[in-house]
């Protein structure tokens, strides 16, 4: 599939049609639906009854937890994001060879009228990084991560703010999202697809999704990165030879990344300015000087959740711990896999080498800005500060 990167780039996000054949849709409908009624059953023994679907606003698959659940009938719920319109389309996007599919999820429409969600972008600053950070490291080397709304029916529930990947909001758009964030902005423009057609998008992107009760919705969501993490695998056997290739290299990829996230931890650990740098580089091939600014400021996260993990529970909130056992690798944030690979005492160590990153990162007092997730925070949402280069944390050490 021929995709324009240039525009994808520009607006940060792009509209491609008829990614799903036209002769594999009802049959791909069908495999999902499946898919549907088993989550269901799992949900109809919560309580109260119907669970999830029942009550959420928005319900969510994610074949990743109903891994045992897929067989011969729903195997082109994975097979759809092998696909060279998907797979191949997310290469192109992100500049590389072989994108990596991460999350694989369906979107639906709820039992009942919950209305529209609010405008965000999909990440909150005490868990990672300014906007700027992100949006910066674009400007410099390319995206790391393009996320996708792949349509089974019609479906013209999101709005997106061209440009806004890579910028601040305005004072405008500020204003509007402060008196109702469940509203269009002046800015937004609302995606149109008909079904098979698939939006790709990056984040941070500012992005909306009008009422979900509509109509029905059945849209396929995820995304592709270099690193990925697969905890269950087990439908790799209703899968060709070629696919079950194609994820085995793919975890190989992404359990060597986790090492030399490793690698980088311990040489800012050792205080060795020269190996760290070149971990970084070794993480981030040809890429400049924001990528290595952008995955400091990741490798402080990951430094943060390293110690809540290891110190006794008593000490962690219900909420950090949550934080500290995600797995999301194209943050480089890699759970309790990565704290067991440090001791109690390194952990500490590691967490005060790399608090000069955080102090950086925050002010005072907490704060709230529209259009960010999580609650109020002592973190910027917006801009890194100057001061904070990879130089001038390597200078610390000595």
């Amino acid at each position: 599939m021929d995709v324009n990167r240039q525009q994808f780039l520009e607006d940060g996000y792009v509209i491609l049609r008829q990614v799903i054949p036209p002769d594999q849709l009802d049959s791909l409908r069908h495999s999902y639906e499946i898919m549907v009624d088993r989550q269901r059953a799992i949900w109809a023994q919560e309580d109260p009854p119907d669970g999830v679907w029942g009550r959420a606003a928005q319900p969510r698959l994610n074949l990743t937890s109903l891994a045992d659940q897929i067989d011969e009938s729903t195997a082109s719920t994975i097979e759809i994001w092998l696909h060279e319109n998907t797979q191949g389309a997310s290469s192109q996007l992100l500049g590389v060879e072989d994108a990596a599919v991460t999350e694989m999820m369906l979107m639906c429409s709820p039992v009942s009228d919950h209305g529209p969600a609010r405008w965000h972008r999909d990440f909150a600053p005490a868990h990672s990084s300014p906007v700027m950070g992100y949006a910066e490291d674009i400007l410099d080397n390319g995206p790391r991560y393009v996320q996708w709304n792949l349509s089974l029916y019609d479906d013209d529930v999101l709005w997106v703010v061209p440009g806004s990947h890579v910028r601040c909001l305005t004072s405008d758009e500020n204003a509007q999202l402060e008196r109702d964030a469940q509203a269009p902005l002046s800015s937004g423009v609302q995606t149109h697809l008909k079904a098979g057609d698939g939006v790709a998008y990056i984040l941070p992107i500012l992005h909306w999704a009008s009422n979900y009760s509509t109509r029905m919705r059945r849209t396929i969501h995820g995304g592709f990165s270099m690193f990925t993490h697969y905890p269950n695998l087990s439908y790799l056997k209703q899968l060709s030879p070629q696919a079950r290739e194609t994820f085995g290299r793919w975890v190989k990829r992404s359990d060597d990344t986790m090492t030399r996230t490793e690698i980088a931890l311990r040489a800012a650990l050792e205080a060795d300015g020269a190996a760290y740098q070149q971990a970084l580089r070794d993480l981030h091939p040809e890429s400049g000087s924001m990528a290595m600014r952008q995955s400091t400021i990741l490798l402080s996260k990951s430094a943060k959740r390293i110690q809540d993990l290891k110190r006794p529970a008593s000490g962690v909130s219900e909420e950090e711990l949550s934080y500290a056992t995600g797995i999301h690798p194209m943050t480089m944030q890699w759970g309790q896999p990565m704290a067991d690979r440090f001791s109690v005492a390194e952990a500490g160590r590691l967490w005060e080498r790399f608090r000069w990153v955080d102090d950086r990162l925050r002010g005072d007092q907490d704060a709230t800005c529209p259009g960010f997730q999580g609650g109020p925070t002592s973190y910027f949402f917006n801009d890194v500060p100057a001061e904070l280069t990879v130089d001038n944390f390597i200078a610390q050490w000595s």
